[in-house]
């Protein structure tokens, strides 16, 4: 049950996580590029594609992580 109830959090941890990824793709390259680069840069338009294509992902696999832990939850 607590393992269930566990996975069932981190699922939304992982979702809420792939929902700030998908609305905020540059705070990565910001912190990982940005801070390198002296003036004012910005990552390329590939690069900002590819971390909305991983936070959708993300999301994608928070909810079947929750939903195999919501499933977990009511067999038990």
């Amino acid at each position: 049950m607590f393992a269930g109830i566990f996975a069932l959090l981190l699922g939304l941890c992982v979702i809420a996580f792939g929902i700030y990824v998908r609305r905020h793709p540059d705070f990565a390259w910001r912190m990982n590029e940005g801070w390198k680069v002296k003036g004012d840069s910005e990552p390329s338009n590939a690069y900002l594609d590819s971390m909305k294509f991983s936070g959708a992902a993300t999301i994608v696999f928070g909810c079947v992580v929750s939903v195999f832990a919501f499933l977990a939850i009511i067999s038990a």
